[in-house]
């Protein structure tokens, strides 16, 4: 099951707010009637002459929630909470896995009742680990989604506020890549992303998060693997998928 946290969401809190860099800036010069060549035959000022170059930027907004310092540290904690679950989860999986292989080279060699009984506790074991499994992604994932929700009203202010002391018109988020959004290319020299996240970690004065002692199970192991600058998933605990 993918991630219930949005992503379209959080780009659309954002630009809703960067919006306004558009409508609080400097008025689009417009050409004085009187100006305009009366004269038949004579072309009138090119619309695009006029109009001030907009300077648009990116953002990858998943990566500045989840990359910065809180973000991380949220992860951490959420896979903290959630690692027992997850753990239960593997082993039903596993305990599954099992059954399924015993039914596949010994099935032929059970009888009928014996047959049936275990195709029926594998039914059984599935439909309650599918089950488990679901709920678990769902409150997980509704659990990061606040996470990252808390963030991001604190975050959304800032970028505004750096747009527009760097004169960028537009800011659109890049965590999505194309054809998923429709950003097909840009250069890092207008990627704000890093800017945003040191800038936040010095406001909210949270300190980098210590890296984790002990390897753990990859089951177990949040899958935007904390500490890391670029998460890999939303995602904080992972858990087998259903089979």
């Amino acid at each position: 099951m993918t991630s219930t946290f949005s992503r379209i969401f959080l780009a659309a809190a954002v630009l809703f707010g960067v919006s306004a860099v558009a409508q609080t800036g400097s008025p689009t010069p417009q050409s004085d009637p009187k100006t305009l060549p009366s004269a038949p035959g004579i072309p009138a000022t090119s619309p695009a002459a006029a109009v001030t170059a907009t300077k648009v930027g990116t953002i990858n907004i998943q990566e500045a929630i989840f990359g910065c310092n809180e973000g991380q540290r949220e992860m951490q904690a959420l896979s903290k909470k959630y690692e027992p679950k997850s753990t239960e989860l593997k082993a039903q999986n596993d305990e599954l896995d099992g059954m399924k292989k015993q039914l596949n080279t010994t099935g032929d060699k059970l009888n009928p009742d014996a047959l049936d009984t275990l195709k029926k506790q594998i039914e059984t074991k599935q439909k309650s680990f599918d089950r488990s499994y679901q709920d678990f992604q769902e409150e997980a994932g509704n659990a990061q989604q606040e996470a990252a929700t808390k963030i991001l009203q604190k975050m959304a202010p800032m970028i505004v506020k750096y747009a527009q002391d760097n004169g960028f018109s537009m800011i659109v988020d890049t965590s999505k890549p194309w054809p998923q959004s429709p950003v097909l290319w840009w250069g890092e020299t207008v990627d704000i992303t890093k800017a945003v996240v040191d800038g936040y970690n010095v406001q909210s004065g949270v300190p980098a998060p210590a890296a984790p002692t002990a390897a753990k199970p990859a089951a177990t192991k949040p899958s935007t693997g904390t500490g890391a600058a670029k998460p890999a998933s939303s995602t904080p605990p992972s858990a087998p998928k259903p089979q």
